[in-house]
């Protein structure tokens, strides 16, 4: 498939901690069938954080979403829990702490990020998601 072709695949996920291993795998699949290698490593390592975040912090279903337009790729974590994210603390200060890495990780390694929050099937939530520019 060319790379100037646009598309989107959802993953809804339960709240599981295995669904983290479930979205990684899926994500890589997705990224190897559109040839896209050259993103696999990174885009596994945020989709894991988000993905993670989702299913350990809040309850309920959640869902993996990647998109790709214009030559970029963008990954987001959809959960049922409408407050927003912890703002990420600075990586060099979360670099020997157990918990909150993870958007921290997602700061220094996407292009850029953010959430937003977002209904689903009358469901409130929010959205958060990083991107990466096919220049990377």
């Amino acid at each position: 498939m060319p790379e100037n072709e646009s598309w989107e695949y959802t993953l809804y996920i339960p709240n599981d901690l295995r669904a983290v291993t479930v979205s990684r795998r899926t994500l890589r699949l997705i990224l190897t069938m559109h040839g896209l290698i050259r993103f696999v490593d990174v885009a596994e390592l945020l989709g894991a954080e988000l993905v993670s975040n989702a299913v350990r912090h809040t309850k309920g279903p959640a869902a993996l979403r990647v998109r790709w337009l214009a030559g970029v790729l963008r990954i987001g974590a959809w959960d049922a829990d409408p407050a927003p994210p912890e703002p990420p603390v600075p990586f060099e200060r979360s670099a020997d702490a157990e918990e909150g890495r993870g958007l921290a990780l997602v700061r220094a390694c996407s292009d850029v990020w953010g959430w937003q929050p977002l209904a689903r099937d009358g469901n409130r939530g929010k959205y958060v998601w990083c991107e990466l520019t096919s220049a990377a």
